[in-house]
């Protein structure tokens, strides 16, 4: 079988950067290794994205946010980060911002069905699912691919989209930077008593980092980080004990807290490839950059690597040229490690800082926080990387 492009990853990345080539004669194969059914119809699996502005236009662009009902989506108005038992910290507010939010929380779940859902009726997309890519390799002349059935796959152009753990980046030799951070996050839906006005928390308590993403309502997606043996045991306590262990968790704050979704485990990892392309071969979504959590912007930075190489393609597609030419692919990796290193590096200093329950590093951060609460320009700057405006 014979493609322009073969796509490793059906998730939202790979979906993506596939729908954004919708407009080009190019043929495009995503190959998933899920079910049919589990990618149609993805199960909720706990994680709330928080999406920026600009990727609320990308997915606008892509036909993805329309298919989102208006009720699933929960603004993020301002955000809020606490340091240990202070009740005051640095507070964000979407004035700084220059927005009616800072940015929107959707459900995981919904954005793939979305992604799903668009890809699914493109002409010139074809869906393998249920079948593992076993063996690639490429040269000047293209791609090739082996599937578990057994056929092969020939392409001008691999483009990996296969998770912070990618099996294809491995296979083209790309080392990869990785951050194991030795934690587990849980996460999962509570109900509480007190509102939480659309404020995202980013708490450094000491011990724990927790994190709350409001929902719609009396309702937020909370984010416990522990380490895993206290996930272990947190995790699967009946709902009563459950409830009470979390609203002491987070100092009866908001209340009483109700458990109203199921309870999801995840290994805390960042990653960060050395490369993002090689011979027609290129890496996007958490196979190019796996961010840590704590600024939210994991997601966002997927779908801003499918949309720029979907953009260079498309160019080269209109020309008549080699989609997989090697200026093309190096431009698209110049491009997204500007976005992305900087943000990446700061981001595990920042997570590195946080998460130190030293003396020193306490003290610190109480400084951090207080200075960053006094300087307007420093919440201006941050609400731009919220915001996605830089």
């Amino acid at each position: 079988m014979k493609f322009d492009i073969a796509i490793i990853g059906g998730g939202p990345a790979g979906l993506c950067f596939a729908s954004a080539l919708a407009k080009t004669e190019l043929s495009v194969l995503v190959v998933e290794s899920q079910t049919h059914d589990a990618i149609a119809d993805p199960a909720f699996d706990g994680r709330e994205i928080a999406l920026t502005h600009r990727s609320k236009s990308i997915m606008e662009k892509l036909g993805l946010w329309q298919l989102i009902a208006p009720e699933a989506i929960s603004p993020l108005c301002d955000a809020k980060v606490l340091n240990g038992v202070a009740l005051q910290g640095l507070t964000i507010e979407r004035s700084h911002g220059k927005k009616a939010e800072l940015g929107y929380l959707v459900s995981n779940h919904l954005i793939r069905k979305a992604a799903f859902d668009v890809a699914k009726t493109l002409p010139n997309v074809t869906l393998r699912t249920g079948v593992k890519v076993t063996a690639l390799n490429t040269s000047a002349a293209g791609g090739n691919l082996t599937l578990s059935d057994g056929s092969s796959i020939e392409c001008s152009l691999i483009v990996a989209a296969d998770s912070r753990y990618s099996m294809a980046r491995r296979a083209m030799g790309i080392a990869a930077k990785i951050h194991d951070y030795g934690k587990q996050m849980m996460v999962c839906v509570m109900e509480h008593d007190e509102p939480h006005h659309h404020v995202a928390w980013e708490w450094f308590d000491y011990g724990q980092t927790l994190a709350l993403l409001p929902m719609n309502g009396n309702r937020s997606s909370i984010v416990v980080t522990l380490p895993e043996n206290d996930i272990r045991r947190l995790a699967p306590l009946e709902p009563d004990f459950f409830n009470a262990e979390l609203s002491q968790r987070f100092g009866h704050r908001l209340g009483k807290m109700r458990l109203v979704s199921t309870r999801h485990a995840y290994p805390l990892v960042a990653v960060y490839a050395n490369r993002f392309v090689a011979q027609r071969f290129a890496l996007i979504g958490d196979a190019a950059v796996g961010m840590h959590p704590v600024t939210a912007h994991g997601f966002n930075l997927g779908l801003r690597s499918a949309d720029a190489l979907a953009r260079g393609i498309t160019t080269q597609a209109d020309r008549n040229a080699d989609i997989a030419d090697a200026t093309v692919l190096a431009t698209y990796q110049r491009g997204h490690k500007c976005a992305t290193l900087p943000l990446f590096v700061a981001t595990h200093a920042l997570a590195k800082l946080y998460t130190d329950d030293s003396r020193p590093a306490r003290r610190i951060r109480d400084f951090c926080l207080a200075v960053g609460q006094r300087l307007p320009p420093f919440k201006r700057l941050v609400a731009a990387s919220l915001t996605g405006a830089r």
